[in-house]
C-alpha cells in the first residue's frame, strides 16, 4: 500500500461514519468532523442525501467546507436558508420516519449512549464547563439514528456520567419509553480506535469493528467499562476512490483532516 493509501485515524473515522449513511437520508449535521463525514457521504456513497443544520440551511452545495454551522459557506446554494425552526422542524418530522439521521460529539458516554456535553465533575463546581446542549437533547431526543463520535480514552467511556445531556438508552429496555421518548438516540459509536454498537436486546454498547492494527483488549484498556467484544470483525479499510475523494473534493484545505 502506497503512502497515498494509508489513512490516518481522522480520515478512518470520517470514512466509517460517511458509509452509516444511506441514498436519501436526511442528515442533521454539526461542525467538525461531523460535517466532513456529511459531505463525504454525500459525495462518495450516498449523492441524494439532505444535509441540513441548525442554523436553518437545507440542502446546500456544499462546494467548499464551511468552518462551523454558523459559516455562511452553509448557506451557498440551499434549498431553503430559515433559521432554528425550520431545521428542528425537519429534525423532529415524524413523516421522514427512519430517514433523519445525526452526528454529534461528546465529552461523555456511557455503556447505555446516554452523552454528558455540559460538565466533568460537579454541576455547581466543575472541574471543566463545557458549551452544553446546544441541540443535543432534543437531537437525541426526536431523531431515530445518531452517529457519535469519540477520542477512546477511559475519561471519555465512562460508567457513569458526570451530568446527563443528552438521552441514549437511558437506564436501559424500555428507558426511552418510561420517559416518554420515541426509540432513537445514539446506534453508533465511531472513534479513533473502532466502532460500537448497541445490543437490540440489553441496549448495551458491544464492539462491532476494530480499525486495522488494532485489537479489541487494546480499545477495552481504554474504557472504564467492560463490552462484549465477541462479535468484533475488523473494519474495512477505505479505498483509495473514498480518500481521493474525501482529500481532494470534500476537505482539500485539510480544514478537519489537518
Amino acid at each position: 500500500m502506497g503512502s497515498r493509501d494509508r489513512c490516518t485515524p481522522r480520515e478512518m473515522m470520517t470514512i466509517v461514519a460517511a458509509r452509516e449513511i444511506r441514498d436519501g437520508d436526511i442528515v442533521f449535521a454539526g461542525t467538525g468532523i461531523s460535517m466532513l463525514a456529511a459531505t463525504a457521504a454525500k459525495n462518495i456513497n450516498a449523492p441524494q442525501s439532505v444535509i441540513f443544520f441548525e442554523t436553518g440551511a437545507i440542502d446546500s452545495l456544499l462546494e467548499e467546507l464551511p468552518l462551523a454551522v454558523g459559516d455562511p459557506r452553509i448557506m451557498y446554494g440551499s434549498a431553503c436558508n430559515a433559521g432554528l425552526l425550520e431545521a428542528f422542524a425537519t429534525m423532529q418530522n415524524r413523516v421522514t420516519g427512519d430517514r433523519v439521521i445525526a452526528i454529534l460529539g461528546a465529552a461523555q458516554i456511557d455503556r447505555y449512549g446516554n452523552l454528558n456535553t455540559t460538565a466533568i465533575g460537579d454541576y455547581f463546581t466543575p472541574t471543566v464547563r463545557f458549551s452544553g446542549s446546544g441541540g443535543g437533547c432534543d437531537v437525541a431526543s426526536f431523531v431515530p439514528r445518531c452517529i457519535a463520535f469519540m477520542q477512546q480514552e477511559k475519561r471519555k467511556f465512562v460508567k457513569k456520567l458526570d451530568y446527563l445531556t443528552s438521552p441514549g438508552q437511558l437506564d436501559g429496555p424500555g428507558g426511552r419509553e418510561r420517559a416518554g421518548l420515541r426509540p432513537g438516540g445514539v446506534s453508533l459509536v465511531v472513534t479513533n480506535m473502532g466502532v460500537m454498537r448497541f445490543d437490540e436486546g440489553s441496549h448495551e454498547m458491544y464492539l462491532d469493528r476494530t480499525y486495522p492494527g488494532v485489537t479489541p483488549e487494546q480499545i477495552l484498556e481504554h474504557m472504564d467499562f467492560e463490552i462484549d467484544v465477541s462479535r468484533a470483525r475488523e473494519v474495512e479499510p477505505p479505498t483509495a476512490t473514498e480518500l481521493e475523494i474525501l482529500r481532494e473534493k470534500c476537505d482539500p484545505q485539510r480544514l478537519i483532516l489537518g
